[in-house]
């Protein structure tokens, strides 16, 4: 499904990723997570062309998407939510939906795909994309526009980022409806213990390369038992 072979990546000198290779396989759950500065963000962003590689290959699907931009990968059926929602001053709630996905749709359908993200769509549907929601509408609204494409790799940059309660307590939910009807693989990037209980594999990255792959219940101990360390050694100290 999405192959990374020696990813590597600089930003300002400074060596980001370091010779990444990962394979995601469909139909699989995964979660990116590691320390701050490790660089999931980074291999986010990668994936979905928004940064580009300093060497190595993405392949996807058995495409060498490497040198495609945004919108080719984006049309091969990858999408990408961003721990930070995007402002579109002037565009509705309505014409995004209808941009993501494509094609015209009615207010009913648009009202449907808002309700799934716990959206009262009446309230919603002809609002400005714009400043004047709050960071969990503006969430919300953007993983209705991921859901609504179902595409075939989804990626989401820390998405309890910033967000209300009731977001946070329901994106398991959105993330399974996504695996569901998708049949792709979604990763997403996160330190959330209840976002990492929900994933098929775990992949922990550490200054820019990957540590450890492997089984949620293996690696969750893992990393709690390395928290628990550093702290006692931190106490210590």
């Amino acid at each position: 499904m999405l192959e990374l072979i020696d990813i590597s990546f600089k930003r300002d000198g400074k060596q980001i990723l370091n010779k990444i290779n990962l394979k995601l396989d469909e139909e699989k759950f995964y979660v990116v997570t590691g320390p701050n500065g490790s660089g999931k963000s980074s291999l986010a962003k990668i994936i979905m062309g928004i940064e580009k590689p300093d060497s190595g290959k993405i392949i996807f699907n058995n495409i060498d998407i490497t040198n495609k931009s945004i919108d080719e990968r984006a049309k091969l059926g990858i999408g990408f939510a961003f721990q930070q929602p995007v402002n579109f001053k002037g565009l509705t709630v309505y014409d995004l939906l209808k941009v993501a996905i494509n094609k015209d749709i009615t207010k009913k359908e648009a009202c449907d795909i808002l309700s799934k993200v716990g959206l009262c769509a009446l309230n919603y549907v002809d609002r400005e994309v714009n400043t004047s929601l709050s960071g969990g509408e503006l969430k919300r609204i953007e993983i209705a526009t991921v859901m609504a494409r179902t595409p075939k790799l989804t990626i989401f940059d820390e998405p309890e980022a910033g967000i209300d309660l009731w977001s946070f307590q329901n994106l398991t939910n959105v993330f399974k409806q996504i695996q569901e009807k998708s049949k792709g693989v979604t990763l997403v990037i996160s330190h959330q213990e209840r976002i990492l209980n929900i994933a098929d594999q775990i992949i922990l990255l550490e200054s820019g390369k990957i540590k450890q792959i492997g089984n949620k219940n293996i690696m969750i101990n893992n990393i709690l038992k390395e928290e628990v360390c550093c702290k006692e050694v931190s106490n210590c100290e």
